[in-house]
């Protein structure tokens, strides 16, 4: 991710006072609306499903953005400065979170989505003897250099500590692929709106209760698409691991990334990439996938050198982002509908009939 810098964030901070300058009036004449903000483009969305109009959105990441690599805008930061309060994915995701909060000063309700989901430890990686001979190495220098170490972990520590908090090291954080996760993220961040003021809880909870038996019908559905497959047969190979909730859920085998784990800046070396290849060709996978919010460039080269497909452009799959307006990934639902086709598809077969609750 590119690092956010102290003169960025004094600027941001900067262009944030001005424009709260020039906006008092229209905040003073808000009313009683509560003011969120929400950071990526799945929990604004799950936040829009269930507080519609009762509350003023600002959603910091864009369609087709990556959330990894973020950084907000001066306006950005004072939908900040002033909101009740901000929706966040929460396990890691957000990297930025804390720069952002810091620049603008936000002191509102933080509502975090992933509150009481098990993560898991990290993502799927190929490249197992790399990393096991990387384990080896490094125990190794830690024994040579223990004292220097030791040294520089205690000047790091101050330095780092904020940078830490919201880091990867607390597991993958891609939940919403499962809509059985996605649910609990529903349920948390409608338990977090309704303790702001003005909001009308028979109305939240009965959008809560409409949106869950949505998602509820979508797992079903996605279970009697894949299940038309043998599980030997479900092969997956993506972008970047952003599935890694998804596979486990409907018995999944996720043969690779193109891009070495769970956050996408990463970039693979030639020998994961080799690897990759030679995975897709022995176990008989069918096509990669590049994701919406990715350059497919690298999964193009994949397959191309694995003899395979390649699902790009309108084709490709949604990820970290959701869809532009009009697109078929446009909301979360849309997303996982355009996923799973695709996917199943991919197998040879075609993806169950849609249930009514899903249909526009």
């Amino acid at each position: 991710m590119r690092p956010v810098t102290l003169p960025f964030l004094a600027a941001l901070a900067t262009g944030a006072v001005v424009l709260s300058g020039c906006s008092a009036a229209s905040t003073d004449t808000a009313g009683s609306t509560p003011s969120v903000v929400a950071t990526t483009t799945q929990v604004a969305d799950f936040t829009r499903e269930l507080a519609g109009e009762q509350v003023e959105l600002t959603q910091l990441v864009s369609p087709n953005q990556s959330a990894h690599d973020f950084d907000p805008s001066a306006a950005q930061l004072l939908a900040l400065t002033n909101a009740d309060a901000l929706v966040i994915n929460g396990g890691g995701l957000e990297t930025w979170l804390d720069d952002a909060i810091d620049a603008s000063g936000f002191d509102g309700v933080v509502i975090d989505a992933s509150t009481g989901i098990e993560l898991v430890a990290g993502g799927h990686d190929h490249d197992h003897d790399d990393e096991d001979h990387a384990d080896e190495d490094e125990h190794s220098d830690d024994e040579e250099h223990a004292e220097d170490e030791h040294s520089d972990e205690e000047h790091a520590d101050d330095e780092h500590t904020d940078e830490d908090e919201h880091a990867h090291e607390e597991g993958n954080p891609h939940i919403w692929t499962d809509p059985v996760l996605a649910a609990e993220m529903v349920e948390n961040i409608a338990a977090g709106l309704a303790d702001l003021d003005a909001i009308d809880s028979g109305a939240l909870d009965a959008s809560e209760a409409e949106y869950l038996a949505e998602l509820d019908a979508l797992d079903a559905w996605i279970h009697d698409s894949v299940d038309q497959v043998p599980a030997e047969e479900r092969l997956l190979v993506t972008n970047h691991d952003a599935f890694t909730y998804f596979v486990a859920a409907y018995d999944i085998t996720y043969v690779g990334s193109v891009i070495p784990g769970f956050d996408d800046n990463a970039e693979p070396s030639a020998a994961e990439l080799d690897e990759l290849i030679a995975a897709i060709i022995e176990t008989g996978v069918q096509a990669v996938f590049s994701e919406q919010s990715i350059a497919p460039d690298a999964a193009e080269t994949i397959a191309r050198e694995a003899g395979v497909e390649v699902y790009t452009g309108d084709d490709a799959l949604y990820g970290d982002s959701l869809g532009v307006a009009g697109s078929d990934g446009e909301t979360y639902l849309g997303s996982q509908v355009h996923n799973v086709r695709l996917i199943v598809s991919s197998w040879g077969v075609e993806a169950a009939d849609l249930p009514s609750i899903l249909q526009d």
